[in-house]
Parts: structure tokens; C-alpha cells; sequence
């Protein structure tokens, strides 16, 4: 009864001594508090809003306000009780209908707020939910929101699908290569007997695919011009397609080529020329401007050789760009080192001297206008041997950077390039490279003599071959990477006729690592990597039993064999070829049937004379290291093979094997010559397993699966040195 008076006794809308408690009555009759907040605050008092009318928010009101007044609330409830029962009726019917209704409001605005997306206020209060219709700012954030987000994900799904597009639907420029068949072309039939031709490749069509040119002897169809030449011949350098075989250009030539030889690259501008290159750079035999001559190449340059006649053309349409006669032209043209300070790399020939007493000149040429520097060299060779086949002339540079010149009859003798140069033009040389010495080298000069004899031994040399992987594919190229790869390594010599010695040579000082006599060597070695240690090892052929050819892998670090099998003899003598594929390299040969065939193939019998009757068929046997007991089948024919070569498309990491062959024709007329082409890819996934007899190689501990096989070759690819 004290309590219920002492809050009679209390002003209106002030706190009393109660937890947030305010006097119902005087709360009813201030006119300085509003009625919302009398009603918000009383709530939890007169019980208004409860159950699931105010939802989860006031459900957290209540345990926070009231949580206060549980200790109290059965003692306040009694003396509220007691005093409203004291109030008049209809002051508090009043303010009971003046609650309802405002609540009523206050629920219905609550309800439309949930249904257009309004939220409570984070007190959970009913008098802090805010209605989306009442706040069109927040419209207009919504808005911009979902534009901002279409502004970033449409040109982002557009830029997904135009990588799709062109990664899965639109094709490369050289998918089509992929798909190419084989292709073969017939240029005629051929004149001049199974001599092999000309063959060089190089990208003359700029499709990143290296094409075909070849040299071609025909019979000639012009009556007047036959009978005005004084003979019935034409000839003519054909370039073809690597895509497809067809003839690109075609140029007629007085006489029949004998090499070619591409590479050279001629710059757009040309550099500043050092002290003492103006008296060489006034060319007075070259009636054509230099700046016309670059206009002209600007592509690749290939060089045609011919007996007596030097020509450079334009290796994408032909065209000459010059022509010399410097004599009777015996060698190969070999790339030097920039002479002149034209940016262009001069060339070197051998030729026969014209005072018929030396034995060979050797001659300094333009590589931009073909004009002679100075004079040429003659050397007397007879002192080391008579008679004996051309070797070179090749360049070299040692580790130190010295220019040297090896070339021989028979043997191998060296000549520095810089004393070249002085006896050609009489000038000092103007290089750092032509005035180097090799100490190692030098020590073998003999005495009042410009040769150092690298050679030795009393029998003839057959081939001098660097010691580089992959080297026999481009040896008749002349740009300055075949050039710089060929230089600074080992030399491979070959010597003997009947019986071979096979020795690698040192390139610091020209001594010999090491030895290996066998039969006859037919063919130049193929230098490619069959072990892991760094060093090229050497595929060669060599005689065997009668009618028998026996193929070998030698190592390069020692000279001991690593693989050996022998084989019907394919009467053919065609050098093999090596491929870097991912560490180790292919070996591609020719040959007939193994002699220790498989167990599922039947091997015919036939009298000894009907043996030369009878067709030979050659095949083209691919080896790998990983698989040394096995060889992989990619061709067989009956043409002759006359001379090969291997073409590179790095985008595909593929390579495409050239032939070309004579082909028998009907009658008694000469054989029709064919250029053939093979992707290697191709021919492996169609090649057919050859298993060889364990005694092959040492070392092999199980026998392979041809699901195996056949998954190792097929991942194959194949890579330019």
C-alpha cells in the first residue's frame, strides 16, 4: 500500500526509484511525454505486444528489461492490481482502447514493412523497422548495384567465350599441318644415271615448315636448243612445297647443279664499315647496287652450284641475284665470319688453280655481291698424298676463338683463316678471330709452311664429320647456327677403304681420343645422343658377312659398341640420320630384314642365282634407346633411295622424312625420279614392331609389352638441334 502511494505521490514522465518503472497514472495524464514512447515503455508492464505479435526482437527485450525485475515482479503485480482497481472505469477503458489501437497500428505498419522487405532495428524494437516503400534511396542503391553488376560480368563472359572460341572452334594457322598426308612428286624421268642429287631444305615460303629444293636433269624437249648446247639435256633447281609438294619456282641452269645451299641472310641496312674496309667494299665487278641487292634478297639467299658457275638467288621466288665464274668449282661453299663489315657472311670455295702446278686454291667470295677478295690461295698438297678424295673445306673456330680452315686430299690439314685473308688481300686483318692463334694447334705447324697436318696415319681419310647431335640433317645449310653448333666440338674420322678406322679427334689440340678399327664404313657416321652422358655417340654402317650389312652404335666417350645388329643388305649406301627427340635421339637407317627375323614372319629361301633377280626391298627402320631390343618399321620400297633428309615443324614438334628416289619404269628408258615425304608421326603410329634377338645389347631386363611400345613411340616429338 506504501509503494502504490509513494507512486501516486510522483510527477508526471519523471523516473521513479523502480528499475525504468513509470507511474501508469500520471503517465496517462502528461501532455509533455508522448504517448508512443509511454506505450514502448510500459509494454513489458501491461503486457501488451506479447506472444509472437513483436517477434524475435521483442522477445529479446523482454529477457534484457524484465530480466532486471523477475526478483520483484510477483510483488509489483499485486500492488498494480490493487491500484488500477482504484482508478475510475473509464479513464481506464480510455487508455486501454487508446493502447489497442495503437498497437494495432503499430502491428499492421510492422506487417506491411516485412512484406516490402523492411527489417528490424538491432535493438529488435518495433519502433526501429524501416519499410522499403519509405526509402526510395534505397531503391536507387539497388539499382545501381545490379547495373554496376551487369557492367562487370557481361564483358566478362564475353571475354570466357571468345577464349573458348578460339582455343576449341577456330583453327591455328598450321592445324592443318597435323592432318597433311604424305606426298609424293615426280619430276620426270631422270638423265644422268642413280648419281644422287643436289638436295638442300630451308623455309622459302615463310610458313614455318622447312620446303624441298632439288636439282634436276632432263631430257630436252627443245630440239634447237638441244642441238645448240650439244646436248639433249635441261636442267633446273626446283623448290616444293612442304606442304603439299607443289612446285613453288622453278629456274633453268646451263649446267647441271651440284650443290645447294641456303642460309644466307642479307640485312635491311648495312653497318659502318671498320678502318680499311672501304678499298674492299668499292666492288667495281658488281654492276648492281648494294641497297638494290638487299631490296631483292629480302628473304633467304641459296647459292646453286654449278661446275664453273657460282649463283645466288632468291630463295623465295628464285630470282638471281648474282652469278660468278671463279673456275672450276670443286667443294661445297663454306660461311665465314663477316670479312668486309657488311653484315652479310663471306663465303670460301675450293677450286682447281689455273697454273695446273698447286693442287688446290682456295678462294674468298662477297657474300653480298659474289665479287672476288683479292686473289686466290693455292696450296701444294702433294707432299702428303698424291692422289685421294676432297675432304672439306670446313670451317672451324676453336675454344680460344680462333678462325682455322680444314681441308686435304686424303688427309686433313689446316690453315688459319686470318693468313688466308693476308695472302688473298694483303691487308692485316681486321677481326679479333683472323689474328688468333691456337697454341695446341700451332705446335703442329711444320716448319716454313703455312698447313698444319691434323691427319695421320698412311690411310686415306673418307669423311671428317663434327661431333654434334643431329648435324647430318643440315650440312648443307649456311645460316649461323648450323655453323656455330658445327664449330668448337670434336672431329670424327673415318679413314680406309677395305677396312675402316673409325677415331675422334680433340679439338684442343687435334690429338686422338680414341680408336676403333672395323670393316668398311660405307656411309658418313650420324652423330646423335643413344646414352646419357653428354656425348654424341655414332651411328655407322659398315660391311658384314656376304651379302650382309651390319648397323652399329658406337660411344662417342670411348669408342666401345653399344648396339650392333646385322642385316640383309639393301645394296644401298644411304648414311643414317639421327632426330633429338626429349633427351635421346632417333636413329633412322635403311636396311633390309634383320638376320635373326621374329618367329612370326616366314623367311623365304631362293637359289643364289635368282637372288639378283629379284626385287630388293629396303625399309626404313627407326631405333631408340629406351628400346634397344626392338626396332620400329615406318617404311619399305623397292625404289632406290638416293639421297634423304629430314624436315623440322617446331609448332608441331613433328619432322617430316624427304626422300628422294629412282624409280624403275617400264622398258628400257632411265628411271623416273620421285620426291617423297613422310610425317614421321604419322609413320609411327602405322609402323609395324621388330623384335630383336637379346644378344643386340646388354642390359635389358624385361621384355616390353607392345601396348607399351606402341605408347612410348606414339608420345614421341621431335625437336631442330
Amino acid at each position: 500500500m506504501a509503494a502504490a502511494l509513494s507512486r501516486a505521490l510522483k510527477l508526471p514522465g519523471k523516473k521513479g526509484s523502480e528499475l525504468g518503472e513509470y507511474d501508469p497514472l500520471t503517465q496517462a495524464d502528461s501532455e509533455d511525454e508522448s504517448e508512443e514512447d509511454d506505450l514502448v515503455l510500459n509494454y513489458p508492464r501491461n503486457g501488451l505486444g506479447r506472444g509472437n505479435c513483436m517477434g524475435t526482437g521483442t522477445l529479446e527485450l523482454r529477457g534484457s528489461r524484465t530480466g532486471r525485475l523477475v526478483g520483484d515482479e510477483d510483488e509489483a503485480e499485486e500492488d498494480d492490481d490493487e491500484w488500477r482497481e482504484r482508478l475510475p472505469g473509464k479513464k481506464r477503458q480510455e487508455r486501454e482502447e487508446k493502447g489497442m489501437q495503437y498497437w494495432s497500428q503499430r502491428e499492421t505498419n510492422r506487417d506491411e514493412g516485412v512484406e516490402d522487405g523492411g527489417v528490424l532495428g538491432a535493438s529488435g524494437g518495433p519502433g526501429l523497422s524501416v519499410s522499403a516503400s519509405a526509402d526510395p534511396d534505397g531503391k536507387k542503391a539497388k539499382v545501381r548495384g545490379a547495373i554496376r553488376a551487369a557492367f562487370f560480368l557481361v564483358p566478362l563472359v564475353c571475354a570466357m567465350l571468345v577464349v573458348l572460341l578460339c582455343a576449341f572452334l577456330v583453327p591455328c594457322q598450321h592445324g592443318e599441318l597435323d592432318k597433311r598426308p604424305q606426298w609424293e612428286k615426280e619430276l620426270g624421268d631422270h638423265v644422268g644415271g642413280v648419281t644422287p642429287p643436289p638436295l638442300a631444305l630451308w623455309d622459302v615460303d615463310n610458313d614455318s615448315v622447312e620446303d624441298v629444293l632439288i636439282g634436276v636433269t632432263q631430257k630436252s624437249n627443245n630440239t634447237h636448243l638441244s642441238s645448240s648446247a650439244g646436248n639433249n639435256k635441261e636442267y633446273s633447281v626446283v623448290a616444293l612445297s612442304a606442304f603439299s609438294g607443289e612446285v613453288l619456282w622453278r629456274r633453268a641452269l646451263r649446267e647441271p647443279v651440284e650443290s645447294i645451299q641456303c642460309g644466307l641472310q642479307y640485312e635491311a641496312q648495312p653497318s659502318p664499315l671498320p678502318a680499311g674496309g672501304a678499298a674492299l667494299r668499292a666492288l667495281p665487278n658488281s654492276a648492281i647496287p648494294l641497297s638494290a641487292l638487299r631490296d631483292r634478297a629480302s628473304g633467304p639467299v641459296c647459292l646453286l652450284i654449278e661446275s664453273a658457275h657460282l649463283t645466288a638467288v632468291n630463295g623465295t621466288t628464285g630470282k638471281k641475284l648474282w652469278s660468278v665464274a671463279p673456275g672450276e668449282i670443286q667443294s661445297q661453299a663454306v660461311s665465314l665470319p663477316d670479312l668486309q663489315g657488311d653484315s652479310v657472311p663471306d663465303l670460301l670455295i675450293a677450286t682447281l688453280p689455273a697454273d695446273q702446278v698447286s693442287d688446290l686454291s682456295l678462294l674468298l667470295l662477297s657474300g653480298l655481291t659474289g665479287a672476288m677478295l683479292g686473289h686466290p690461295v693455292t696450296f701444294n698438297l702433294t707432299t702428303f698424298n698424291v692422289s685421294g678424295k676432297l675432304i672439306g673445306p670446313l670451317f672451324h673456330e676453336t675454344q680460344l676463338g680462333a678462325y682455322y680452315i680444314l681441308f686435304g686430299l686424303g688427309t686433313v690439314e689446316a690453315v688459319s683463316l686470318g693468313d688466308i685473308y693476308t695472302r688473298a688481300t694483303g691487308k692485316t686483318p681486321i677481326s679479333p678471330g683472323l689474328r688468333l692463334k691456337e697454341p695446341g694447334w700451332e705446335k703442329l705447324r711444320k716448319t716454313n709452311s703455312s698447313l698444319i697436318h691434323i691427319s695421320s696415319g698412311t690411310e686415306q681419310v673418307e669423311f671428317l664429320v663434327p661431333l654434334v647431335a643431329g648435324l647430318c640433317n643440315n650440312h648443307n645449310s649456311l645460316d649461323s647456327i648450323s655453323n656455330l653448333n658445327s664449330s668448337r666440338s670434336d672431329w670424327v674420322l673415318v679413314c680406309g677403304k677395305l677396312s675402316s678406322k673409325l677415331s675422334v679427334l680433340r679439338e684442343k689440340d687435334a690429338h686422338t681420343e680414341w680408336t676403333l678399327t672395323s670393316s668398311a664404313i660405307h656411309s658418313r657416321p650420324a652423330p646423335g645422343q643413344f646414352n646419357d652422358d653428354g656425348i654424341p655417340d655414332l651411328l655407322i654402317q659398315k660391311s658384314g658377312a656376304p651379302r650382309m650389312r651390319k648397323v652399329q652404335v658406337v660411344d662417342g666417350a670411348s669408342g666401345r659398341s653399344l648396339w650392333e645388329t646385322e642385316f640383309i643388305c639393301p645394296r644401298l649406301d644411304l648414311e643414317g640420320t639421327s632426330i633429338m627427340t626429349s633427351g635421346q635421339s632417333a636413329f633412322l637407317f635403311w636396311a633390309g630384314d634383320p638376320v635373326s627375323p621374329p618367329k612370326n614372319l616366314t623367311k623365304t629361301t631362293v637359289a643364289p642365282g635368282a637372288v639378283q633377280a629379284m626385287p630388293v626391298i629396303r625399309k626404313l627402320f627407326m631405333l631408340h634407346p629406351a628400346y634397344p631390343t626392338i626396332l620400329l618399321e615406318l617404311a619399305s620400297t623397292t625404289d632406290t633411295i638416293l639421297t634423304a633428309a629430314v624436315s623440322y615443324q617446331e609448332p608441331q614438334k613433328d619432322a617430316s622424312y624427304i626422300t628422294v628416289s629412282s624409280r624403275p619404269t617400264s622398258g628400257l628408258g632411265p628411271g623416273s625420279r620421285v620426291v617423297k615425304s613422310m610425317s614421321l608421326r604419322a609413320a609411327i603410329t602405322a609402323g609395324q614392331i621388330v623384335r630383336l634377338g637379346e644378344s643386340s645389347t646388354a642390359g635389358v631386363p624385361v621384355r616390353p609389352g607392345v601396348f607399351e611400345i606402341n605408347k612410348f613411340f606414339r608420345r614421341l616429338t621431335f625437336k631442330n638441334n
